[in-house]
């Protein structure tokens, strides 16, 4: 009997524990989510067969798409300082990925084959002329993939931080498919995503790697990054795939395909960024390289100015 009542209760202390942790976990998302920072006064959607892709279209001139970096915090956002740079000679497209921002988080593995049939589709579907494009970080796989494939569709290419060549010919293992499994659960994985995504978490990351500035990073900013990583039904899911590496390829077979002008823009404080872009050179002789002094992984929203000046120069109009 007192086996029965032990066990009994340590029932009811679980569900109590777990309906309490739900509650925070929907607490969090509603509390992020609150100051609506992500909103754009003319959004428009793309309707793909996987989900709405949410996106914005300003200025005047040939067509340039901007493709944040593959990161649960990223989204169209992420080109808010660029943009005044460049709308008065580009008519510029702003994506937010299916899985980041504002679009559509379907509980699923996000792959790097699923973001080059996304972007090749959105360039057809929604632009319908030859597009340059610029990416940031782990993107610079999707339009490169996509270029090698269908180099009708793209015009110039710029990439600024891409990953190291090894980097991107990462594969899930089975510690990562471990965990992934983990991050999926219900409740508990929910959890663990909302630590690994809180504010804090998120400014340190910013501060830490991003900005070569720390005083530089705006709250404003942070606010909107937050908000990006718990927006939609299941974001955890897009956290799962990037870190296990379900969004990753090999380039190297791609480079050497590719006959369009590409152009790779390092922060100078980024650890061993010339050794890095030298890489693609080696695959792909053509390729043109710059450094940015005193910048780190984002310098389009640190230096909008100064990225503007290098898309001027490097892309013929």
């Amino acid at each position: 009997m007192k086996a029965k009542n032990k066990l009994l209760t340590l029932l009811i202390l679980s569900a109590g524990a777990a309906v309490t942790t739900a509650a925070i976990n929907k607490a969090i998302q509603v509390s992020a989510v609150s100051k609506n920072l992500l909103a754009e006064p003319e959004a428009l959607c793309f309707k793909w067969r996987l989900g709405n892709i949410h996106y914005t279209k300003e200025g005047n001139g040939k067509p340039l798409l901007l493709i944040h970096d593959i990161d649960f915090i990223s989204s169209g956002h992420e080109w808010k300082q660029l943009i005044p740079f460049l709308k008065n000679e580009y008519t510029i497209y702003t994506i937010d990925l299916l899985g980041f921002g504002r679009s559509e988080k379907a509980n699923m593995t996000y792959t790097n084959f699923l973001y080059v049939q996304l972007i090749s589709d959105f360039i057809k579907s929604e632009i319908g002329h030859r597009t340059s494009v610029i990416t940031s970080g782990e993107s610079a796989s999707i339009p490169l993939m996509a270029c090698s494939l269908k180099p009708e569709l793209f015009d110039q290419i710029m990439a600024i931080n891409p990953l190291s060549l090894l980097d991107y010919s990462s594969i899930p293992g089975k510690t990562a498919k471990m965990y992934k499994c983990i991050i999926e659960l219900p409740i508990v994985g929910t959890l663990l995503y909302h630590i690994a995504s809180s504010k804090k978490m998120i400014l340190e990351e910013l501060m830490d790697r991003k900005f070569f500035n720390p005083y530089a990073v705006k709250s404003s900013y942070v606010d909107a990054c937050y908000e990006a990583a718990h927006l939609g039904s299941s974001p955890k899911s897009t956290f799962a795939s990037i870190r296990c590496n379900y969004t990753k390829c090999n380039l190297i077979n791609a480079l050497k395909k590719i006959d369009n002008s590409i152009y790779l823009i390092g922060g100078g404080a980024v650890d061993n960024i010339k050794e890095r872009l030298g890489e693609y050179k080696e695959y792909n002789s053509s390729i043109e390289t710059a450094i940015l002094p005193k910048s780190k992984e984002l310098p389009h929203v640190e230096k909008p100015e100064e990225i503007a000046e290098l898309v001027k120069t490097y892309f013929i109009k």
